[in-house]
């Protein structure tokens, strides 16, 4: 009789090479170490070949286990779909979530809250980080889905709309200095860009007085004076206040947020909380 796949060999597997560690994978499904490296052995047995190499820093998956990799994704993809659609009720299981820094405050706690209302049994791991470390993860495979920034005309698919702003402290009264001081996230975020470019046309002049994917540490900069910030308005505290346009500071532009999901290996979960936050964003 030909070998079997087995579906929690092949979760285990897909498990392993999203962490890279036997050690966090096993925390990750709740198997001991040993019990996990058993289960690989298992894995490479019935498939006669290698699948993962150990190392000093954890573990690499070999060309076979990368060619089972593919396999194994869409394999569970189509198990979950088909549990899913006969099982009916609310769904279990964990996905990963990547949102960045700016809008977890503003929209994460209730998109989180109101989807464990209907799936009470699922859980959900939240990566907060500037959108292009997280569209690094998902072509990594290490988010299942995630929501970012996007210029205006990228893309249809836009959940909503947001102004970036200039922001500032409340009790500040002075002018800024010349040139103008800046705290922004990562030189490719679209905040950075959109200011040094709106600055630019202006022919305003300007210096980096900070730049991080650190909202923290960014907002910690401003809080302090020595800085002005671009924020998404959703994300401005209440500490901070927002410049008028009659500041003398040009005018930025509006940007777009979305989802993105792997579509093709995506699991049931993570396709319901996709649709969960395209249905209720917009109406936040």
């Amino acid at each position: 009789m030909a070998a079997r796949l087995d579906i929690d060999l092949l979760r285990s597997f897909v498990t392993v090479a999203e962490t890279a560690a036997l050690s966090r994978a096993a925390d990750r499904i709740g198997r001991s170490q040993a019990a996990l490296s058993m289960q690989m052995k298992r894995l490479e047995d019935l498939v006669g070949q290698p699948l993962l190499t150990r190392t000093g820093r954890g573990v690499l998956l070999t060309v076979q286990g990368e060619r089972l990799l593919v396999h194994a994704r869409r394999i569970l993809a189509s198990h979950d779909d088909a549990m899913a659609d006969f099982s009916g009720g609310s769904l279990g299981g964990s996905l990963r979530f990547g949102c960045p820094d700016d809008y977890a405050q503003a929209f994460l706690p209730y998109l989180l809250r109101s989807f464990a209302q209907l799936h009470p049994a699922a859980a959900i791991e939240v990566m907060c980080a500037a959108t292009p470390r997280l569209q690094a993860q998902l072509e990594r495979g290490g988010l299942d889905l995630a929501l970012i920034s996007i210029p205006l005309g990228a893309e249809r698919d836009i959940l909503r709309h947001e102004d970036l702003v200039w922001v500032q402290p409340r009790d500040h009264t002075g002018i800024w200095a010349d040139p103008l001081p800046l705290a922004l996230g990562d030189p490719d975020t679209l905040d950075h860009r959109a200011a040094l470019t709106a600055l630019d046309r202006a022919g305003c002049g300007y210096r980096i007085a900070y730049a991080s994917g650190s909202l923290s540490g960014l907002l910690a900069v401003v809080r302090s004076g020595q800085a002005i910030a671009v924020l998404t308005r959703p994300a401005v505290p209440a500490d901070l206040k927002i410049l008028a346009r009659t500041n003398g500071l040009p005018p930025l532009p509006r940007i777009g947020i979305t989802i993105r999901i792997p579509e093709r290996h995506a699991s049931p979960l993570a396709r319901a909380f996709a649709g969960h936050v395209r249905a209720v964003l917009p109406e936040l």
